[in-house]
């Protein structure tokens, strides 16, 4: 059993040690739907339970894994010896017990974007013209020049999103893919992601427009249903939709290589038994899961394929780049 703990500092004022709303958010997008207390908080100091008590907690929980987060910006001393003392203690305490600790919260680019909420909401400033001048500056920042105009809005998204220009050289695109994409749109089609991440970003309102609507079936996938081959929830939630929903007509991978492997599976295979039966042409895939396990394998393979995709050809990528795509053709569709 694998337990999370969210390790935040603490304060003497009581309503600031707050962090519990977090650990709920976490536990709904790890564990949909599980009751029990899989994501844990402690804190350092000033605050109960401390960590070593929340670490004893999960341990009579039958824990045999426990993973820790240092809920902090940066890697002071608290993050980089205070809490690593404290593990080292609970390991020689319970050395049956697997632990693992992660980076803290650190610098990443939905930091920026929350700090960019916050001025916003302080100054009154516009989004819509935030986002103009950033798209400003990566048009002057990024020579586009080689690349097909219809790929720019896509490219330039997800830019914008994840504020890394290797994206425009790493992104790649079937010739018929912004075609397909912005069609599948306005013939109401519907799209299909694999975590629940990136159904949230998709913007519900443009799509709907054209009568089309997201779906994420991982929620309703429970392990060990129907599931003889150890598939993962990702697969499985996949595999049913397709079967299912003969609308679908996008298909947006964020997170999970093997479900970008099992779309790659069922579309190229669409009539021998996989219960997909495509109407009338096969959907647009746009698959760019991040990791070092089999993601950029997965994207390589679809790079490969026959039917229209957006991949990028690099082990970056992730939810937020699935939905910048997604949102580009949306857009793309509204102004067409």
């Amino acid at each position: 059993m694998e337990k999370i703990i969210i390790a935040g500092h603490g304060s003497p004022k009581k309503d600031a040690n707050n962090i519990e709303q977090v650990a709920r958010l976490l536990h709904g997008m790890v564990h949909p739907g599980c009751s029990k207390e899989c994501v844990r908080v402690a804190y350092l100091q000033f605050a109960e339970p401390d960590i070593m008590q929340a670490i004893t907690d999960c341990v009579k929980d039958g824990a045999g894994k426990i993973i820790v987060h240092p809920y902090f910006l940066s890697s002071g001393m608290h993050v980089t010896t205070d809490i690593p003392g404290i593990i080292k203690d609970a390991q020689e305490k319970y050395p049956g017990v697997e632990f693992v600790y992660t980076e803290p919260l650190g610098i990443h680019n939905r930091m920026a974007e929350v700090v960019l909420e916050r001025i916003i909401a302080a100054t009154g400033l516009k989004p819509a013209q935030i986002e103009e001048r950033s798209f400003d500056i990566i048009s002057g920042e990024a020579d586009l020049s080689d690349i097909p105009e219809e790929r720019h809005p896509i490219i330039k998204r997800v830019i914008h999103t994840t504020a890394d220009f290797e994206f425009k050289s790493s992104l790649v695109f079937h010739p018929d893919a912004v075609t397909a994409g912005v069609a599948a749109i306005k013939a109401g089609k519907d799209i299909l992601t694999d975590v629940e991440m990136v159904r949230t970003g998709i913007n519900k309102r443009l799509l709907e427009k054209w009568g089309g609507k997201v779906i994420c079936k991982i929620q309703n996938t429970e392990p060990g249903i129907q599931n003889t081959d150890n598939k993962t929830r990702t697969e499985l939630g996949i595999e049913a939709a397709l079967i299912e929903n003969d609308n679908i007509g996008i298909i947006a991978i964020g997170n999970a290589p093997t479900a970008l492997l099992k779309v790659i599976e069922i579309l190229s295979l669409p009539l021998e038994g996989s219960g997909f039966k495509p109407d009338p042409f096969l959907p647009l895939v746009i698959g760019v899961p991040v990791g070092f396990v089999k993601a950029l394998e997965s994207k390589a393979l679809l790079a490969s394929q026959p039917f229209p995709f957006i991949t990028n050809l690099s082990r970056k990528g992730g939810s937020t780049v699935a939905v910048a795509i997604v949102n580009a053709l949306l857009k793309m569709a509204e102004e067409k």
